[in-house]
């Protein structure tokens, strides 16, 4: 079972290679279609092989007559209908195919292709291409005087002087010739089918068109559809005309042509490409135009649709009326920007690119935009309240955690059984899990931060004299809007938010989807203490599947990113976000020096509780360097035998390793955080060494020296800009 309907197929090798077969059935009724193999399976990637398994295996939506409800779902999508809007492939100056735009096109198809789901391809282009073609013609015939002539009305005009009709006889097969020269490079095969209006109003030429379309499809061809326009009318008003008591919708351009095309062979997914990034509330350029992501019928009352594009025949009504009518008939549908960068893989990889089309109900949950609009709302609530009321507010919060812990408990424990049965490793189920004890130590450190937030907000920090009665007042005021992103440690979040109440900012917060049960428990908390104030809409959680790629586009909502959490999460962050401040330590690389001089006892019980008691810290130990006069010692070997009795797993730097004859690997890199139990242990000769060490693998975290001589204490504390 292919997406629930019925495919057969049969392999006859003949010398080294896959000879097609195919059935010779095929019942429309009940969804059964002819089908091929183009190559052998172990001619395929792993990866490609894995996602024909996924796309069998998975349960079709479509040919029961319901579309996919999420955009996660889309990656099961197996046919696809690909319709390319003439403003996407022509070049702005309407003669000729912008080759980049189409190139991409290609590239995306066939790799679709490639893994398995079958393409077919609605196209423009044909009248620009010819009038590229014509117009050389009428540049030809120009006289002497009128081709030296700067002022030359046929140059200028030529766009009105070529006949749309002539221009695509003249274009189609140079257009075709381009489409097969960029597929064959993919090694696929292509095929042209021009239609006209009486060929899907005519049963018997219907028939015959989708028979052959299955054909094309079972031989591992894609086919390229595209109106004959050099016979086809001019478009006319939408109509719905039966067809043997079927309603049929009225083809006046590609769009109505390929939703027509997708329900008929009952395609997953319709992808129509413009050059704008989906249906907004009014025009794009007009003041006010929000973005819809996700549409259904309920909100057809609420757009306003402006102009069409020169260069096609179809506006955005005409694309929302189509994308409309094949998601009755069971066909999920994108209208999405074809300008766009991989917009087709980002499409089916679940991202959040144009507006997606379903009969799915809308979630209970705020659109990302409106919780950022919320919280900077919020942001102006907390900033009008006296520094004593959020206070209070803090003190509230750190009340409900003990008061509610039950409730907090109950659901982190969902999401451990979770973490548990997936295999989680026991260091982030520790990150994970929260206790009573945990839940006490929050409340504490809420309340000292309540206690000291009196004078966060409206600090008088430098005051200048410009001119007499003219004073320059430096204030402290709240940044804006917060977007804070952490990983699976629940216990971030009310910190966090106590932070962002403190100072008067406005919070979105989003967590790790492995702690979603205690995320949601203690965001409710957060909100009881927000309403005791009037602003429970200024701290938000992001729990919709939104990308965090998509939130770090949100840049006329957010005005700062703190993201929390490993250094692949920072980086990431960093790299993709091009026009939002981000504040983030990428690594939590920090180092525990045991000097000559330190108390050995106390050593061994400060070492062990930097690298045991939370591993999973940012502030863990993760290299200890110890002088190379205690090597010798009992202190080197009690400090061993201590980590292992912790089962710490133990890595050796440069200058230890060249001393033991057996002793632990070595380690790969210094400058490693491990986020576990595991560290590196190095040999260094004094001071100045250890401090090197720290500049050079280190990350500017937390240091922490064991000493009894206060001088280098000091000195250590001058020279380190981390924390010590």
């Amino acid at each position: 079972m292919i997406l629930g309907r019925q495919h057969c197929s049969k392999l006859a090798v003949m010398s080294n290679s896959i000879r097609i077969c195919r059935c010779l059935k095929t019942n429309t009724s009940t969804g059964i279609r002819q089908c091929g193999v183009r190559r052998s399976y172990s001619q395929l990637s792993s990866m490609q092989l894995d996602l024909k398994r996924a796309l069998q295996s998975a349960d079709s939506h479509s040919v029961n007559g319901t579309t996919f409800s999420d955009r996660t779902q889309l990656k099961y999508a197996r046919r696809l209908v690909v319709k390319m809007g003439s403003a996407v492939i022509t070049r702005e100056d309407e003669h000729g195919i912008a080759l980049g735009r189409l190139a991409s096109i290609v590239e995306q198809v066939a790799e679709c292709h490639q893994d398995g789901r079958e393409c077919i391809m609605v196209t423009s282009g044909a009248v620009a291409f010819g009038k590229q073609k014509l117009t050389q013609e009428l540049l030809m015939s120009l006289s002497m005087r009128e081709t030296l002539s700067p002022n030359d009305a046929v140059r200028k005009d030529a766009r009105l002087l070529l006949e749309p009709r002539a221009a695509a006889a003249v274009g189609q097969s140079g257009l075709m010739s381009l489409y097969d020269a960029m597929f064959s490079q993919y090694g696929v095969k292509i095929a042209q089918v021009l239609v006209t209006k009486p060929d899907f109003y005519n049963d018997k030429t219907r028939k015959n068109l989708f028979s052959t379309l299955s054909e094309l499809i079972s031989m591992n061809i894609v086919p390229i559809i595209n109106t004959n326009d050099a016979v086809t009318p001019p478009p006319q008003d939408d109509e719905l005309i039966k067809s043997k008591g079927k309603k049929v919708i009225s083809i006046k351009d590609n769009d109505s042509l390929a939703a027509m095309l997708a329900a008929e062979v009952k395609a997953d997914l319709l992808l129509l490409m413009s050059d704008v990034d989906g249906i907004y509330t009014l025009p794009p350029k007009q003041e006010g135009a929000k973005m819809i992501w996700t549409y259904n019928s309920d909100m057809a009352d609420i757009i306003q649709f402006g102009k069409k594009s020169t260069v096609g025949t179809g506006g955005m009504d005409s694309k929302v009326q189509a994308a409309t009518w094949a998601l009755n008939r069971g066909v999920s549908v994108i209208i999405c920007n074809g300008m766009q960068e991989k917009a087709i893989k980002s499409i089916l990889a679940g991202r959040k690119i144009g507006t997606f089309f379903t009969n799915a109900p809308t979630a209970n949950t705020a659109p990302v935009e409106t919780l950022a609009e919320n919280a900077r709302h919020g942001s102006r609530i907390l900033q009008k309240l006296p520094a004593e009321d959020r206070a209070r507010a803090i003190y509230t919060l750190a009340d409900l955690l003990i008061s509610r812990q039950a409730y907090i408990l109950d659901a982190n424990e969902k999401d451990i059984a979770i973490a548990t049965k997936e295999g989680t490793a026991a260091p982030l189920i520790s990150r994970l899990s929260l206790t009573s004890a945990k839940l006490k130590s929050l409340a504490i450190g809420l309340k000292q931060i309540a206690e000291t937030s009196h004078t966060n907000v409206g600090r008088v920090l430098k005051r200048t004299k410009v001119a007499e009665g003219l004073d320059l007042t430096q204030v402290t005021v709240p940044i804006g809007v917060l977007l804070v992103i952490f990983e699976s440690r629940p216990d971030c979040l009310p910190q966090v938010a106590a932070l962002a109440l403190s100072s008067a900012n406005g919070l979105l917060l989003k967590g790790g989807k492995e702690a979603s049960h205690s995320n949601k428990a203690l965001m409710d908390v957060v909100k009881e203490a927000l309403a005791t104030v009037g602003a429970q809409d200024a701290i938000s959680l992001v729990s919709t599947r939104e990308e965090i790629s998509d939130l770090l586009a949100m840049e006329q909502h957010i005005d700062l990113i703190i993201p929390r959490g490993s250094s692949d999460l920072v980086r990431s962050i960093q790299d993709q976000s091009a026009h939002i401040p981000v504040l983030g330590h990428a690594e939590g690389i920090c180092h525990v020096y045991v000097d000559k001089d330190a108390n050995l006892e106390k050593a061994l019980t400060i070492i062990r509780d930097s690298k045991c008691d939370y591993p999973a810290a940012c502030n863990a130990m993760e290299t200890l360097l110890i002088h190379e006069e205690l090597f010798g010692g009992q202190f080197f070997n009690d400090v061993c035998d201590m980590l292992k009795k912790e089962n710490v797993q133990l890595f050796s730097g440069p200058k230890l390793s060249s001393r033991l004859t057996f002793g632990p690997p070595r380690a790969k890199s210094l400058k490693h955080e491990y986020g576990e139990l595991a560290c590196a242990i190095e040999l260094v000769s004094d001071l100045d060494s250890a401090i090197s060490h720290i500049h050079t693998y280190g990350s500017g975290h937390t240091e922490v020296i064991i000493t009894e001589n206060s001088r280098l204490f000091t000195i250590m504390l001058m020279i380190l800009q981390s924390i010590v």
